[in-house]
């Protein structure tokens, strides 16, 4: 009897190959079938693989998914290959969907979502005590609408650190959502295009200057927004309580 292996939905990082994980790029080794989305990964993760290799770019769901589940059934090992981390805007409900009606099984293996990814590129902690606790991830309405109550003006009332994707084209109404929303003009403002990968921009402003800075600089895709006083470069106003040398906790007794 044929071996059956499941198909395994593998978060490929943010784009800088060595930010996939070591089970990630064991089963790109591993796979006869790897379906990835060429506008978003780069060609350097598939260096080196054995299997059938299929940009998805240009499918439409169904065209994915008879792709896939043909490929499992000839007993393949399909590997679809998704950006940054699967379960952050990756889609993979519908497919999964797919599989479950006709039992076909499934894994999902994380990844390095670009959300990290740019707060290591920007050289700082999205939680500090005392300025933010709360990360929000979000997006912007355009072609796909949020709920009303996820709007960036309702969010932004919490004064959270923000991270902004898919919106990059819509700067100007992003700017103008944030502040009604009631984050101060001079709250501190990055935008990284392309985080990890060779091409990797970082332009640094606030609200009130950011939506020119980027207009000028032309970036209009594959860049996150972070928005909060986080991103602020003045030293955190107070300390972690983890390190804090009168702070007592199970592994460490309190300094005199």
């Amino acid at each position: 009897m044929m071996e059956r292996f499941p198909v395994f939905f593998v978060g490929a990082g943010p784009g800088d190959p060595e930010l996939i994980t070591v089970k990630g790029q064991r089963l790109l080794r591993e796979a006869d079938c790897i379906v990835y989305t060429g506008s978003l990964v780069p060609e350097a993760l598939l260096a080196g693989v054995n299997g059938e290799v299929h940009n998805s770019a240009g499918m439409n769901l169904d065209e994915v998914m008879t792709l896939v589940i043909s490929a499992q059934a000839q007993g393949k090992k399909v590997v679809r290959l998704h950006t940054g981390d699967p379960s952050i805007y990756g889609a993979i409900n519908e497919q999964i969907a797919r599989l479950v009606a006709v039992n076909i099984p499934f894994q999902v293996v994380p990844g390095v979502s670009s959300t990290v990814a740019t707060a290591a590129a920007l050289a700082t902690e999205l939680t500090l005590p005392e300025v933010s606790q709360t990360v929000i991830i979000t997006r912007r309405a355009g072609r796909t609408p949020v709920p009303e109550q996820e709007s960036l003006v309702v969010l932004a009332s919490h004064q959270a650190t923000m991270l902004i994707l898919l919106s990059i084209g819509m700067i100007k109404e992003v700017v103008g959502d944030l502040l009604s929303g009631g984050y101060p003009q001079d709250t501190p403002v990055a935008v990284v295009e392309k985080v990890s990968w060779p091409e990797q921009r970082i332009i640094r402003g606030t609200l009130a200057t950011i939506a020119a800075q980027v207009t000028a600089a032309g970036i209009t895709k594959t860049a996150i927004i972070a928005v909060g006083k986080v991103l602020a470069s003045a030293p955190p106003p107070a300390l972690s309580k983890l390190y804090d040398r009168h702070f007592a906790h199970g592994y460490r007794d309190a300094a005199r």
